[in-house]
Parts: C-alpha cells; sequence; structure tokens
C-alpha cells in the first residue's frame, strides 16, 4: 500500500538543525540560528542568522532558538520549523506531514509540551518525540533490540547523554549539561584569563576543530587568532598553542567523565560484560574533539570508538523511528 504521507526526522539539536526527508536523505545541514529584529521579526536563519553572531546592531539579534537541548525561544523554534517544513514539503500538504524529533531523555513533561506544540504550530499533523541517545544508537547502526547491553555517548552543543541500551530501551542512563558550546566558552575564558585577550565564540570553536584535543599529542601546532586586548581595548593577534586548549577543556571534560563513570555505575553486571566486549559507541559533533576516544577508554577501561558520521546519527535514528513506529515504539516518548 502506497502512503502518501510526508515524514521527516528531525534532529533538533542546541547548535544545528538536521532533517531527514523520507526517500531524499539528509535534506537540511544548518546552524539552528535565528536573526530577530527588536520588533520581533524573524529577518534570517541558518547559515545566514549565524554569520551575524557577534556581528550585529542593536536593533537585530541573532540567537540560538534552543539552549541545553531544550527550547529557550519557541516563537523563534516554531518559525525555524515552519520554515524548513514548508521548503521541504510545501504550503500546501494535502497529506500532511509526520515527524519524529529526537529529544533529550531528561527532558521535562513541559519541554516535550514546548517541542510539540511548536512542530504542531509549524505544520506538522503527527509529532513524535524520540530519546536522543536511542536515536543515535538507531543511526549508528546498533542492534539495540537485542538482549545485550549497549552503551552509547551522545555529545552535542549543549547535553552530553549517556545510556546504556538493551531490548530497545534505556536501562541506565545520565545526563549533564556540557557540551560544544561550553567548550567554546572554556576556551574564551581560558584565553582571556591567561593572554588577556577577549575573542568571540566563533573563534573559541576554530581553536577547538582546528587544534583542539581532549589530552596532549606529540603533534603541538599553534594557530593565529585575533580578539581585543581585556586591559587596552586595542585589537592584538597572538599565536595559541594546542596544549592551552587541552588545559582550557580539562574541567569539561571531567565533567563528561563523571557522567559516563555513573552510568556505568548503574549498569548491570550482566550489561557491563556485554559493553566491555562491545565497547562503547561515541556520537554526536563533540565527539569529533582530538583525542577524545582515547581519553575515555584510558579513564574507563573500556575501548571507546567513534560512529561512522556521528554528527549525523541522531537524525538518521529519528528517520529510521518515524518509518517503523511499530517496531520502535518503546522509544517514542509522546506523539500527538
Amino acid at each position: 500500500m502506497i502512503s502518501f504521507t510526508q515524514r521527516l526526522g528531525i534532529d533538533l539539536g542546541t547548535c544545528n538543525i538536521r532533517i531527514f526527508q523520507q526517500r531524499k536523505g539528509i535534506v537540511i545541514n544548518e546552524p539552528a540560528t535565528v536573526a530577530v529584529s527588536a520588533d520581533n521579526r524573524i529577518l534570517a536563519m541558518g547559515e545566514d542568522a549565524k554569520n551575524m553572531l557577534g556581528k550585529t546592531p542593536e536593533a537585530i539579534s541573532a540567537i540560538y532558538p534552543l539552549r541545553d537541548g531544550v527550547i529557550a525561544s519557541f516563537r523563534a523554534t516554531e518559525a525555524m520549523l515552519r520554515h524548513y517544513i514548508i521548503k521541504l514539503c510545501g504550503a500546501f500538504r494535502l497529506f500532511g506531514v509526520e515527524v519524529m524529533i529526537s529529544v533529550p531523555v531528561g527532558i521535562t513533561s513541559t519541554e516535550r509540551r514546548a517541542v510539540i506544540d511548536a512542530a504542531t504550530h509549524a505544520g506538522a499533523r503527527r509529532v513524535y518525540l524520540i530519546k536522543e541517545p536511542i536515536a543515535a544508537a538507531l543511526g549508528a547502526e546498533v542492534p539495540i533490540a537485542n538482549p545485550s547491553g549497549s552503551m552509547i555517548i551522545d555529545i552535542g552543543g549543549g547535553t552530553t547523554e549517556v545510556a546504556v541500551i538493551s531490548l530497545g530501551d534505556i536501562v541506565a542512563f545520565s545526563s549533564a549539561r556540557v557540551g560544544g558550546n561550553r567548550f567554546d566558552q572554556a576556551i574564551v575564558n581560558y584565553i582571556r584569563k591567561k593572554h588577556n585577550l577577549i575573542i568571540g565564540q566563533q573563534t573559541a570553536e576554530d581553536l577547538k576543530i582546528k587544534i583542539g584535543a581532549a589530552m596532549p599529542t606529540e603533534a603541538n601546532p599553534t594557530m593565529e587568532i585575533s580578539g581585543s586586548n581585556a586591559i587596552t581595548g586595542l585589537p592584538e593577534v597572538m599565536d595559541i598553542v594546542a596544549y592551552e586548549i587541552v588545559e582550557a577543556l580539562r574541567e569539561e571534560l571531567k565533567e563528561v567523565i563523571v557522567t559516563v563513570k555513573t552510568v556505568l555505575q548503574k549498569t548491570p553486571p550482566e550489561l557491563a560484560s556485554d559493553i566491555i566486549d562491545k565497547g562503547i559507541v561515541l556520537t554526536g559533533g563533540s565527539s569529533l574533539l582530538r583525542e577524545f576516544d582515547k581519553l575515555l577508554t584510558k579513564v574507563t577501561g573500556v575501548p571507546c570508538y567513534r560512529a561512522e558520521d556521528p554528527l549525523l546519527c541522531t537524525v538518521r535514528g529519528a528517520a529510521l523511528a518515524v518509518d517503523h513506529l511499530d517496531e520502535y515504539k518503546r522509544a517514542v516518548i509522546a506523539g500527538k
């Protein structure tokens, strides 16, 4: 039987929005950024809005509508979802649109309702929510339906979610509101404290991506950055060495490690032995930090490895779940 309903899998992240459209694959992969005017009009979104961050006049604000994985600006989130749903499915959707949106496991009922309402007001006929670690595991091709333990660490822009999954649902779980954004802010704070140099979030992110690492490496590259001197206020250029980024991220990474250890301690012994055999899977954009997998292997004693395309695992898992609702109904935590 042919279904005319259009289905979308949505990874509604703190930093990026990714959308997987049935039969087309990943069709949207943009910053989850919205530019808003003083009179509350939406001026731009996606890459165009991100390019405005830190550069706008007082009359315009470039914002991330989500913070720590949950909605911070309902109107901006609704506008962003509506924009992409219309772009993909058209303004006149005769047979309706069904969407599966990934959300943090620890989301409150109020936060859950906000996501459902935003998607409904944006034009979706049916809205389902799926737990992020399960979506990430599905996208990483982890066999979650088996009666054996699989452990996943999903490190995004706003949160780190750690879960042990068996028989299609979560057995042990913990999360921390630490991710790529906190990493960037830690670098900003470190550079200001050590070098009296004020830099923006974009410069911090560039440092993290280009020379950052979770632990010291033999290669110790440098990168030239520019900012404002905190004392004189004048522009200044300097070189930053890779080991400084390792030092800047120490406390944030410690928080991730504590979260991982908490879940391992909660895991039943039978499932723990499965995890030791299979290893821990890393997903999410922040898992791409160099040496992160090696650091986690060292501190836990359990082999850790990155999934293929860790940035895209969650959106692929959400798309898989909306196409096979009956099979993954345990993982769906809400629907309308």
